[in-house]
C-alpha cells in the first residue's frame, strides 16, 4: 500500500475548512487543517509536507506572508492559493511568491481536487523527460536538471520544481524556438490564461538567475514562444 500525500491546508473559514479537509481525506490524502497564518507556520515548521493549500485572506498571517516566509526556506514543496481575489495584479503576486497553482473561490470540490493532483503529478515522482539529460552546458554557465542545480557566474543556485522545467526545456532547445503552447502543455498541464500568466512570472526569474552570464539571454518571441540565445 502507497504512503497517503500530506496536506497541509491553511483557511480560516472553519466551514469551509473542514469541508475541504474531509473531502480530501476521502480521496486518500492526509490531510492537516490550519485556520490561520500563523498555525499554519507552526504547522509547517513541525511537519513534512507534499503539498499547501493556503487561503490568501487570513488572519493573524495572510496567505502570501506565509507564502513567502516558507519560500525563504523551501523552494520546492508545492504551494496552492485559495482566494476570492481575482484581481490580475493579486495572481501575479501569488506565482511571483512561487504558488504552483491559484484557485479563485468560489470552485467546486472536483476541480480543487484535480488542480491537486495536477501540481502533485508535476512535482512528485516524475520520470524524466526524452529530452533531460544529466547536465546542460551553455553560456558560461551549466544546470543539473535531476538536481535542480543552476550554476552561473554569480554562483549556485537550487531551482523549484518549476523553474528547473522551464529551464530544461529552454536548455534542450537551446538558440531554437520554445513555442508558449509546448510549454505550457509540458510544465502547467494546460495552456489556461492563469497558467500563461504564471509562465511569464517564471520567464522573468530565469532571466533573472541568468542576468549574470553575459553570453546567454532568453528572448521573447512575440505571439510565438521564446529563444534561449547562448552568445
Amino acid at each position: 500500500m502507497s504512503e497517503k500525500i500530506k496536506l497541509l491546508l491553511v483557511e480560516d473559514d472553519p466551514n469551509l475548512g473542514n469541508l475541504l479537509a474531509e473531502y480530501l481525506r476521502a480521496k486518500d490524502h492526509d490531510v492537516t487543517l490550519r485556520t490561520d497564518g500563523q498555525q499554519g507556520w507552526d504547522a509547517y515548521a513541525k511537519g513534512a509536507y507534499d503539498l499547501l493549500i493556503l487561503d490568501v485572506m487570513m488572519p493573524v498571517k495572510d496567505g502570501f506572508t506565509l507564502a513567502r516566509e516558507i519560500r525563504a526556506k523551501d523552494q520546492t514543496t508545492p504551494i496552492v492559493f485559495l482566494t476570492a481575489k481575482s484581481m490580475k495584479q493579486d495572481t501575479i503576486q501569488g506565482f511571483q511568491l512561487g504558488a504552483d497553482d491559484y484557485i479563485s473561490k468560489p470552485f467546486s470540490m472536483e476541480e480543487l481536487i484535480l488542480r491537486v493532483d495536477a501540481v502533485l503529478r508535476r512535482t512528485k515522482g516524475v520520470t524524466p523527460k526524452p529530452e533531460e539529460t544529466n547536465l546542460y552546458e551553455v553560456g558560461n554557465s551549466s544546470f543539473e536538471p535531476r538536481l535542480q542545480l543552476l550554476r552561473t557566474p554569480a554562483g549556485e543556485r537550487k531551482l523549484t520544481t518549476k523553474e528547473s522545467d522551464l529551464l530544461g526545456l529552454l536548455c534542450a532547445n537551446a538558440n531554437e524556438l520554445l513555442e508558449r503552447g509546448e510549454a505550457l502543455t509540458k510544465v502547467w498541464g494546460n495552456d489556461s490564461y492563469f497558467n500563461g500568466r504564471s509562465m511569464d512570472v517564471y520567464i522573468a526569474k530565469l532571466r533573472k538567475y541568468l542576468r549574470d552570464d553575459e553570453a546567454l539571454e532568453i528572448i521573447n518571441v512575440h505571439g510565438k514562444g521564446f529563444r534561449l540565445i547562448t552568445k
